[in-house]
């Protein structure tokens, strides 16, 4: 059979067809298998190259003004969504490139089997190669092998020995336990077999005189950069061993507007023309031409004056950090505002209305006006990545570019779904953090986590405020009790939904959507439990689930627990979430500030409606 002539571009140049090495979800390339980060596939392992080498000419573009504007990029992508027969993909490559080979144990770099073109295997014993397990990065980003001849030699040459020797690595495991005191390295040459135990420990590297080599394997043709840092032993798939730094937003009016992402083309041309109505209608009327969609002009003013009023704001707001904490601001305005559906059509992405019935019965527990966010979407976009730090554990964690020269579009994800919003009484929040005995416990959690802050900073004395207060800690908590109560009683995995809170001087709100976009998204059920009966009852079985934890007294009694000592009275048993639910990795919580301690109830902001 005669083969089918080889596909070419437009162009005429022949395109180049490069193998698949299997698939991860849209959604993991944001939070999980992003850029930078190491995947395995089979019994082999790749980093996810730069977005500059991803093929996107047929991935969708996502818009989200605010976001964008914040992150100094035009627009969003989804990550591509290939097949056998589609030009769209991700790019990867092999990494590490140290492999052992599990029958005659070598240990070298991959090159040195001799294998054959497409396949991972021993070019002697046909056996597949067995990735190393261990890395060396430090908290700049770099990424490199491990250096085993380094540390299988240490303290095994002779006083003025330079350069390698010419033996051949072995890699073994004696079987007799599971710790790293199992996994044994040798060498030809003749020196004592080694076990990787104590590699893990921070100094492990810098004693063997073993310094930063500046890598970044994950961007094409990257210089090697100098660097300071002291590099760390990691294993391959360890969480620190790659941080998303992931930035959301949520489409609010007028942005939720469907018209919004068919005016982007055009967004750069009717923002030349300024605030005049009848430029702007004629341009329309041409682009309407081409979309063969009807454009309003009303619609185009009020983004322009949304913009104009962004722009406008003072100096000492439009750093990044406060522009986030804008974006927060104008979302908290806007859910308390609504937006009823017989407002809005079909195409628009924002339904936040007050329940039918009366939120009387929510008085006693301090929640003022809930509101039933009935549509909602929220862009989540991968801005960059972390290595060895984590953002939780601190402020000035050094963020790896997704490039190695800068693009005008990040990659990111939608999430079209549902929530329910609720808003505590703020005079009510103010007389009760003004209790000795709350404000102790909060300072507490406070002191904690600036301690903890400014051991792992560069710059201790740089380090900015902790965002512990008595109204976050408070809304933080009730967000994973509610979340807790609706996978039981609503019958949601807690993983599907996740919370988003508004909490300052000038916010006491918090709002639970879903973090999903499957079978556990937008079907009604999370709006359901923010009717008022239905919500009174979820708050207070929630509570009394909240009064009593298998680990008690030693949860309820707890001086400080979770990394850093940043909790007090949370655990694994009673108000901790998976991951992805919550916004601070699960730090910052005291489940006594909902309902009191056994010596002193008073301390709960709900104690008294608990007695009701």
């Amino acid at each position: 059979m005669t083969p089918p002539p080889s596909r070419r571009r437009r162009t005429g140049a022949p395109e180049r067809s490069y193998p698949r090495r299997g698939s991860v979800r849209r959604a993991q390339m944001i939070t999980t298998y992003g850029v930078g980060s190491m995947v395995a596939v089979d019994n082999e392992s790749f980093i996810v190259s730069g977005i500059d080498s991803w093929n996107i000419s047929e991935a969708p573009t996502v818009y989200e003004h605010r976001l964008a504007r914040v992150l100094g990029v035009k627009s969003f992508r989804l990550p591509p969504a290939s097949d056998d027969t589609s030009k769209d993909g991700v790019h990867v490559r092999r990494f590490p490139l140290w492999h052992s080979c599990p029958h005659c144990n070598v240990l070298q770099h991959v090159r040195g089997f001799n294998c054959a073109p497409g396949k991972n295997e021993c070019g002697d014993c046909d056996e597949e190669l067995v990735p190393s397990r261990f890395v060396m990065a430090c908290a700049k980003g770099h990424l490199d092998d491990f250096p085993y001849w380094k540390w299988a030699h240490r303290k095994n040459r002779q006083e003025g020995d330079s350069g390698f020797c010419s033996g051949e690595m072995r890699l073994r495991t004696n079987g007799k336990t599971a710790s790293l005191r199992s996994i044994l390295i040798s060498c030809t040459c003749g020196i004592p077999e080694v076990s990787m135990e104590g590699a893990f420990r921070s100094t492990a590297l810098s004693d063997l005189k073993v310094f930063c080599s500046g890598r970044r394997p994950w961007l094409k043709d990257a210089p090697a950069e100098h660097c300071s840092e002291r590099p760390r032993t990691l294993q391959r798939g360890s969480s620190v061993a790659w941080q998303p730094i992931v930035k959301t937003a949520l489409s609010i009016p007028p942005w939720s507007d469907g018209q919004v992402s068919r005016l982007e083309p055009y967004w750069e041309d009717l923002r030349e023309l300024g605030m005049d109505p009848r430029a702007i209608g004629v341009y329309l009327k041409a682009a309407a031409v081409r979309e063969k969609y009807e454009f309003s002009v009303d619609t185009v003013m009020d983004l322009l004056k949304a913009e104009n009023h962004e722009e406008a704001a003072p100096d000492e707001e439009k750093g990044t950090d406060h522009a986030y904490v804008a974006l927060r601001k104008q979302e908290y305005g806007r859910l308390i505002e609504g937006r009823p559906e017989s407002e809005t059509d079909h195409e628009d992405q924002f339904v936040c209305e007050p329940p039918k019935s009366s939120a009387a019965v929510l008085a006693p527990y301090g929640v003022r006006g809930p509101m039933l966010v009935k549509r909602l979407r929220e862009v989540r976009a991968l801005k960059s990545f972390s290595r060895v730090d984590t953002p939780e554990t601190r402020t000035d964690v050094h963020e790896a570019a997704l490039s190695l020269a800068p693009m005008d579009w990040l990659p990111a994800m939608e999430v079209q779904g549902e929530g329910v919003f609720l808003r505590l009484d703020e005079q009510r929040l103010d007389s009760w953090a003004q209790s000795v005995a709350v404000a102790a416990r909060v300072e507490r959690i406070r002191t904690n986590h600036q301690r903890m802050m400014r051991e792992r900073a560069q710059d201790p004395q740089s380090v900015p405020d902790s965002p512990a207060g008595a109204r976050m800690v408070l809304l933080h908590t009730m967000a994973h009790a509610l979340i807790n109560e609706w996978s039981l009683d609503g019958g949601y995995p807690a993983a599907s939904l996740r919370e988003r809170l508004y909490a300052d001087d000038s916010m006491a709100g918090m709002l639970i959507c879903t973090a999903t976009s499957d079978s556990a998204g937008s079907l009604g059920g999370l709006v359901a439990q923010g009717e008022p009966d239905r919500l009174t009852s979820s708050m207070r079985s929630a509570l009394i689930r909240a009064q009593w934890c298998s680990a008690d007294p030693l949860c309820v009694e707890s001086e400080g627990s979770g990394v850093g000592g940043i909790n007090l009275a949370a655990c694994h048993a009673c108000v901790l979430l998976p991951e992805t639910s919550c916004e601070h990795n699960n730090g910052l919580l005291d489940r006594a500030l909902l309902i009191g301690t056994p010596e002193d109830p008073s301390i709960g902001f709900f104690s008294e409606a608990l007695l009701l």
